[in-house]
C-alpha cells in the first residue's frame, strides 16, 4: 500500500492505503467479502490469534479492504495507525470501553453530538465514570485534575458551531496527564489535523465528509499504535463493532475526492453565510467564517477552511419548521457532509433526547437549524435559502 508523508494531502487521498492488488494486478482495491481467511498451518494461527505474526485471519479483526481504508485515514490525519469501525457511535463506544475504568473521570467541551453526549452520561457514567460537562477551555483548565482520564472536543461543535482551541485543551490534558480525544467529523483532516495540536486521538462518523455520498455507515479512530492495539482488541475483539468491506471499498472511493470536495462545502457555505448576515428574520447565524463569530481567530489559525455546516437561529421551533418546510434544495436529514445539502432541526432530531435545560445550556435553541451545504452552485442554495426566510416572514406577518 502506498503511504508516502512527503506528498501533499491531495496526493495522500488517492493514494495512500491503495496498491495494486497482489493477487490479480487490480487497480482498484477490491472488496474482500469473506469473513476468514486460510492461515495455511497451525503454527501460523497460534502466532497470528497470538498477536505475534501481522495477517489476516478473521473480517471481524481485520480485513484487506477495510485497512486500506485505515491506512488511509492514518495517512491523511498524520497519525501512525487508525481502526475502523461499524458506525461512528461503535467508535465513541469502543474509545469509552477500552480507555475508561470506574473512579475516571472524563471531561467534554459542549456540546457534542448528542449521541456521544448520551453514551457518556447514559452508559459511561454507570460504570463508575465521572462525567463533567465543560462550557469552554477555561472550564477545562478549571474542571482537570488528577482523576481525569479523558478530555474529549469536538470542533466545530455539533450543532452550534463554536470552535475549540485544540493546542490549549491539549495543553490542559498533559497538565493533568490525561488522553484527548477530538472528533474530527466536522472538519476532516482535509481542514484540521488535530494530532498538529497535540490532540492523541482522533475520531470519525466516516458516514459524513469521509465518505461523502450518503451510501455508507461507519466510523474510524486514529492514533499511536500502542493506543489503537488496546482499541482494536476492546473495539473489534470484544465489542464487535466491525466495519464491513463493502462500506470500507465505498469510504476508499469517497475519500479520493475528500480534498475537492471540501473546497466545494467550504465556498457554498462561506457564500451562503455572507449572504444571510444581518437577515431580518434571523435571531442569530453561526459560521466561523465570518468575522464576527467569536471563534473566527482561532478557527482561521487551525483550520484551512471554514467548513461546510451553517447554524440559523430563526427565533422559535415554529419558525424553524416553516424555514424547513419551504426548502427545496437542503433535504430534511440528519446526517451531513454529503455532496448533496441537508437540512435538520437538532432540538427535536439529532439532539432531542438532551432535554430542555442541557439543549439551552449547550446553545441548542428551539429555533435553531443546522445547514449541511452540498457541492451545489452556492448561488442556487441561497436563491433557495432565501425564498424560505420569506416564507417564514410571512408566516410572522400575517400572526401579527
Amino acid at each position: 500500500m502506498s503511504h508516502n508523508s512527503d506528498h501533499a494531502f491531495r496526493t495522500r487521498a488517492v493514494h495512500a492505503g491503495h496498491g495494486l492488488d497482489p493477487a490479480t494486478g487490480a487497480h482498484a482495491t477490491p472488496i474482500y467479502a469473506t469473513s476468514t481467511f486460510g492461515y495455511g498451518s497451525a503454527e501460523r494461527g497460534a502466532r497470528l490469534f497470538a498477536g505475534e505474526e501481522a495477517g489476516f485471519f478473521y473480517s471481524r479483526l481485520s480485513n484487506p479492504t477495510v485497512r486500506a481504508f485505515e491506512e488511509k485515514v492514518a495517512s491523511l490525519e498524520g497519525l501512525p495507525d487508525a481502526v475502523a469501525f461499524a458506525s461512528g457511535m461503535g467508535a465513541v463506544s469502543a474509545l469509552c470501553l477500552t480507555l475508561l475504568r470506574p473512579g475516571d473521570e472524563v471531561i467534554f467541551v459542549a456540546p457534542l453530538y448528542g449521541g456521544t453526549t448520551g453514551f457518556l452520561h447514559e452508559v459511561a457514567a454507570r460504570f463508575g465514570v465521572t462525567v463533567r460537562e465543560a462550557a469552554d477551555e477555561a472550564a477545562v483548565e478549571a474542571l482537570s485534575g488528577p482523576a481525569t482520564r479523558l478530555i474529549w472536543v469536538e470542533t466545530p461543535t455539533n450543532p452550534a458551531l463554536d470552535i475549540v482551541d485544540l493546542a490549549r485543551v491539549a495543553r490542559a490534558a498533559q497538565a493533568c496527564g490525561a488522553l484527548t480525544v477530538a472528533d474530527n467529523t466536522f472538519s476532516t483532516p482535509a481542514l484540521t489535523r488535530p494530532a498538529e495540536h497535540g490532540i492523541d486521538l482522533v475520531m470519525h462518523s466516516a458516514t459524513k465528509y469521509l465518505g461523502g455520498h450518503g451510501d455508507a455507515i461507519g466510523g474510524v479512530v486514529a492514533g499511536s499504535q500502542d493506543l489503537l492495539a488496546e482499541l482494536r482488541g476492546i473495539g473489534l475483539r470484544h465489542v464487535g463493532a466491525a466495519l464491513g468491506p463493502f462500506e470500507a471499498y465505498l469510504f476508499l472511493r469517497g475519500m479520493k475526492t475528500l480534498p475537492l470536495r471540501m473546497q466545494a462545502h467550504c465556498e457554498g457555505a462561506q457564500t451562503l453565510a455572507e449572504a444571510l448576515a444581518g437577515h431580518p428574520a434571523l435571531h442569530a447565524l453561526h459560521y466561523p467564517g465570518l468575522p464576527g463569530h467569536p471563534g473566527h481567530a482561532v478557527a482561521a489559525r487551525q483550520m484551512s477552511g471554514f467548513g461546510g455546516l451553517v447554524s440559523l437561529d430563526l427565533g422559535s421551533q415554529g419558525a424553524a419548521f416553516t424555514f424547513l418546510n419551504h426548502l427545496r434544495l437542503f433535504t430534511q436529514a440528519v446526517s451531513l457532509g454529503d455532496v448533496e445539502s441537508l437540512s435538520c432541526h437538532p432540538g427535536s432530531t439529532t439532539h432531542h433526547l438532551l432535554g430542555e435545560k442541557a439543549l439551552r445550556r449547550q446553545g441548542v435553541t428551539p429555533g435553531l437549524v443546522r445547514l449541511s451545504v452540498g457541492i451545489e452552485e452556492p448561488r442556487d442554495l441561497v436563491r433557495d435559502v432565501l425564498d424560505a426566510l420569506q416564507h417564514v416572514q410571512r408566516a410572522q406577518f400575517q400572526t401579527t
